[in-house]
Parts: structure tokens; sequence; C-alpha cells
């Protein structure tokens, strides 16, 4: 009978046994053991398999179970306010709800830091005047105040008190000064600001003044140096706006001012002549970096009593208003005379700037430069005052109108603006394009001169003025092609003149038209015109704040005395003529009455 197999041994054969007995039979069976080599195979094998994948992919199948929140999730988990807060702006910065690492905090500052600095080069302005506001409301007004004053008096040298505190103004944009105190004295050089009154500052100025001119008043320190001018000056409403382009250019930090209500005093009492001729020209100011160069500037409501040198009288000056469309600290002279709009009055004598008008626009070019160009000139400026005292013009200078010695005049003046440099990159390309251009042209045209004759070897020397010093063309110096035009009408009004005992600034040849020109001004001492033209660099204006070291007081003069010749010498002529006529007419009669005599005798 034949023996089925068993399940327990799974079909397999039994073992032979060494000795050869019956077979051992076996629950289940033996896994074979591996040969290294095949361990190796298996492992290399799983390590190609895995090389497919990256890290984040193994990750993300190990923790497929886990979710990422979402926003909806974190604000509904959250308790309170302030939490959801914390959602938002997690949520807004990085996108998620984990905590801020470096990299996140060092974004957060680098965004920070650059974002002021843009507001503080945007706007500058709107930056200090939230600041101004954030310091008034931690400290002290009366602290804020110290700060900017002593910035002020350490900058300008000059002591200010200010009786309320610095506010901004959110609706006009600036940085408002309330109630002002100026004031430049002796023994001020280590004064400090301070907040006070302006009547107890004023007061205090004045008893200083009077105790420096004092009989027995003796200066505590020698070294100190008085020859400058002197004021006390107290200014109701201080309006800025502030620029961080400027300040970065050395143009100070100052783009729009607007200054209201100022009064007090302009001392220049302490002003010492020199000894010796001094030209006017030497004063001028030298420019400094953060020199103030303003968009903007103007000025309402200005009154100041001026004393002069030399027992001169005090004399008042105003300015009703003042409207400049720029005002730089080196060219403040020149500012002034373009000025949008100025009125006031000078030792009540009227004065107003304003734009030239004539019947159908205003400051139309003149014919005569309209040939040359409508882009020369910059704009046409009417100057004019009534009823000037003459001993404004008369004390030290030379010329007719030192001649002068009583009387009052009106002058109205017509000044031409030449236009401003074009420093575009246009401009000079074209300028370079220009030159380059003239430079090949003379020098081919050079070439065949120097082809046609033999070539000198010897030098040309440079022109040299009397003094030895070389002289620069007006094609060497750029600035030398500006030129200010001013067309001066002046009237003179019951004036009278004397000959001067000394007439060291005129030649020996116009010495002889002393007397005739003083002659003729009290011959004609109601009404005399005067007509004159004056033509000036624009760079002679460069550094000048006064009429006299600007020249211009000289050129004046200069051309009043070639006017006054003029004027004689036509005046004869015009006598000339009417004696001739007065002659003529005289022989006319006298024949006409003999030949009515001898009619008669014949008859």
């Amino acid at each position: 009978m034949r023996r089925n197999k068993s399940s327990v041994s799974n079909g397999s054969k039994p073992q032979p046994t060494p000795t050869g007995g019956a077979p051992k039979a076996e629950l289940s069976p033996k896994p074979e053991p591996q040969q290294p080599e095949k361990l190796k195979e298996t492992s290399n094998a799983a390590g190609q398999a895995g090389t497919g994948k990256t890290l984040f992919d193994r990750a993300n199948e190990s923790l497929h179970h886990l979710h990422r929140p979402t926003k909806e999730e974190l604000l509904a988990a959250a308790t309170g306010a302030w939490s959801r807060f914390k959602v938002h702006f997690k949520w807004f910065s990085i996108k998620s709800g984990r905590k801020f690492n470096m990299d996140d905090i060092s974004a957060f500052f680098s965004w920070i830091l650059l974002g002021h600095i843009a507001w503080v080069i945007v706007g500058t302005t709107t930056f200090f005047s939230i600041l101004i506001f954030l310091v008034n409301s931690v400290i002290a007004q009366e602290t804020l105040a110290r700060w900017v004053g002593n910035y002020l008096t350490k900058s300008s040298g000059v002591k200010v008190v200010f009786e309320s505190a610095i506010v901004p103004k959110w609706g006009d944009g600036v940085i408002s000064f309330k109630n002002v105190f100026v004031s430049r004295r002796p023994g001020q050089g280590q004064a400090k600001v301070s907040k006070g009154s302006q009547q107890e500052s004023a007061a205090a100025a004045a008893a200083a003044a009077a105790a420096h001119d004092a009989p027995e008043w003796h200066a505590t320190d020698e070294e100190e140096d008085t020859n400058y001018t002197q004021f006390d000056l107290s200014i109701d409403t201080v309006n800025v706006t502030l620029s961080f382009t400027k300040w970065f250019n050395g143009k100070g930090l100052l783009r729009d001012v607007e200054i209201k209500g100022i009064r007090g005093v302009v001392d220049r009492r302490s002003l010492q002549a020199p000894e010796e001729y001094v030209d006017p020209r030497t004063y001028k100011h030298e420019h400094n970096p953060g020199d103030f160069e303003l968009d903007s500037f103007k000025m309402e409501d200005l009154l100041v009593t001026i004393y002069q040198t030399n027992g001169f009288r005090p004399f008042p000056v105003s300015i009703y208003s003042c409207d400049l469309p720029q005002l730089r600290k080196q060219w403040l002279f020149y500012d002034f005379l373009s000025a949008n709009m100025m009125s006031g009055s000078f030792d009540n004598s009227l004065f107003t700037i304003h734009p030239k008008q004539t019947h159908n626009y205003a400051a139309l070019p003149q014919s005569e430069a309209a040939d040359e160009g409508p882009t020369q000139w910059k704009k046409h400026t009417r100057i004019r005052i009534d009823g000037l005292n003459i001993d404004h013009l008369n004390r030290g200078v030379d010329g007719p109108f030192g001649w002068i010695h009583e009387g009052n005049l009106d002058i109205v003046s017509d000044i031409m603006f030449p236009a401003d440099n074009d420093e575009s990159i246009a401009k000079v390309m074209s300028d370079f394009y220009d030159r380059v251009e003239a430079t090949v042209t003379s020098n081919g045209t050079r070439s065949v001169l120097e082809f046609q004759k033999p070539i000198d070897p010897t030098p040309m020397p440079p022109r040299t003025d009397s003094t030895g010093a070389e002289v620069v063309t007006a094609d060497e110096n750029e600035d030398d092609k500006r030129f200010l035009v001013m067309d001066i009408r002046v009237q003179l009004n019951d004036v009278r003149a004397a000959v001067p005992i000394f007439t060291n600034d005129i030649s020996y040849v116009n010495n002889a038209l002393i007397r005739p020109i003083v002659a003729y001004i009290n011959s004609k001492r109601t009404f005399i015109p005067v007509n004159c033209r004056v033509v000036k660099r624009a760079s002679e204006f460069d550094g000048s704040w006064t009429i006299y070291d600007s020249g211009l007081m000289d050129d004046l003069s200069r051309e009043m005395y070639e006017a006054f010749a003029r004027d004689i010498h036509d005046d004869h002529q015009t006598r000339r003529r009417r004696f001739k006529k007065v002659g003529i007419w005289t022989l006319q009669l006298a024949a006409q009455a003999l030949f009515i005599g001898l009619a008669g005798n014949i008859a």
C-alpha cells in the first residue's frame, strides 16, 4: 500500500543521515544561508533604488500623515487678539506659523534700516517732524529747543532765544519756530541758547549795547574782535523745510524758508575804517562747504533801524513782502536783485522790484537782444526807488555822487539777467562737439597758412597788463560770456554840488571837467535827468553781499561821470546853436530897422 507524503514536511524529501538510519521529520524548512556576495548584491540594489529620491521626498513619504496648518486653522486656534495679530503678521512676513529665525530677523532689520534711509532722503521734513513730535512727547519741549539752539549757535556764532517750542505743521508740511530772538553782540562767543521772553532778551541786549557805548566801559577781553556788524532781531515766525539731498551735496540742510514779523536794530557803529584804501572787492565772501542754497525764500513784515558809522543819522528800513526764487549765501546780492517781487522802504523812500512790463507782455526781451537768441536772457527786472536822499550815495564815493551834498534822486533801473549755464548731458556733449569742430577747423586753417609761409621758431609771448599779470580773454573764461546789463535812469531833484578839494580819483584831462559839471548841476538843480548803462560780468557778483563789494557802485559813479560829460557837451552845442539863432535874429531885426529908417529918410 502506497504511503502519502506528510503535510508537515511540505512535500520535501528527507535528508539521508550519515549513519544510514531512518529519516528525521522536520516541522518547517530552514532558510538557506546566503553567501556574502549575495548580501552585497542585495544592498547595492537597494541603494540604487533609493538614489532616485531626495531626502525631502523620502521624509514626505515617511511623514505623509502630517498636515501643514493653514492661516484659517491658525486663526481658529488663536485665543485672543494678540495671538491673531501674531498669526496675521507671521503669515504676511514668512507665510508660516513657525518661529522667526536669525535670517528672518536680519531681513527685518535690513528692510527697516533701508526704509528709514529712503524716508530721510525723500521726505526729510516729514521725518524730522515726526521725530520732533516724538521728542516733544517724551521729554520736555525746552530740551529740544535748547538742542536746536545750541546747534544754530555753534554753526552761526549768534545767540538764539526760543520763547515757545519747536512744533511741526502737518497741514503745511513745514517745521515752525515761534517767537525767536537772535542777537550778535560782543561777549557772546561762548553764549548758549536759552528759552525765555523776547522782551527780556531785547531789554538785556539793549542794556549790553548801552553799557558798551558808555565812556567808562572797558573791554574785558582784549583779544575779541568787534569789527563786525552787530544786531538784535526778534522774529515772530520762521517756517522751514529740510532736504537731506542738499545737505549731502554740501548745500545746507534748509530747502525753503519763510520768515514773518521781524523787528530789531542793526548796529554798524563798531566797524572800523582801514587807515589805507582797501578795494571793496577784497571783502567778498569765500565759499565754504555747507553754505546754504535755498530753493525758495519768502519774507514779510520787516522793520529794522540801522545805525551807521561816523555819526550818520539812524534810518529805518522796511520790507513789506519779498519773494525770491532762490537765495544762495555765495550770491546773496545777486539773488536779491533777481527777486520775483519785493516792496518796501529805505529811509522812508519807497522801492519796488518787479518784472519789467510792456504794453502787451511782461518782461519782453529787448529788440536789440532778440536777434541774439531767446535763451540769452533769463529775465528782465525793473527796480524803482523814489525820493532817495543823496547822503546815502555820497559818503566815501568818488565821482559826481561824492560832489553832490544836497538833494534827492529817483532811480529807475531795467536789469537784464543772463541765462543760467545749462549743465545737462546734452549741453555738455554739444559744447564738446563744437569745441572739437572748432579746434579741427582752426588746425586745418593753420596748416594751410603755415604751408604757405616759413615757420617762425620764436613763440608768441602771452599778453600781460601793466602789472605784469597775464591777461585772460573772454574766450578763455566761460563765466565771462554771461553779462548783467543795467539801463539806469536817474533824476536829480533839488540838488546842489561843490567842487571837491582832492581829485586824485580822476586823471588830469578829466580834472578840467569838474568845474563845468558842478556848474551844470547847480544851474539845473531843480530837475536833472541822467541816463547811463552799466554792463558787468556775472562772475563779479560771486561772493558779493552789498553794492560796494560787487564793484557796482564804482561802475555806476564812473558811468554817471561820463553821462554828465556828454550832457555838458550837448548843452554847449545847444547853447551855441541858440546863440547863433539869437545872433541871426538880432542881425535880421537890426537890418530891418535900418532899412525902414533909410526908407523913411528917402521918402
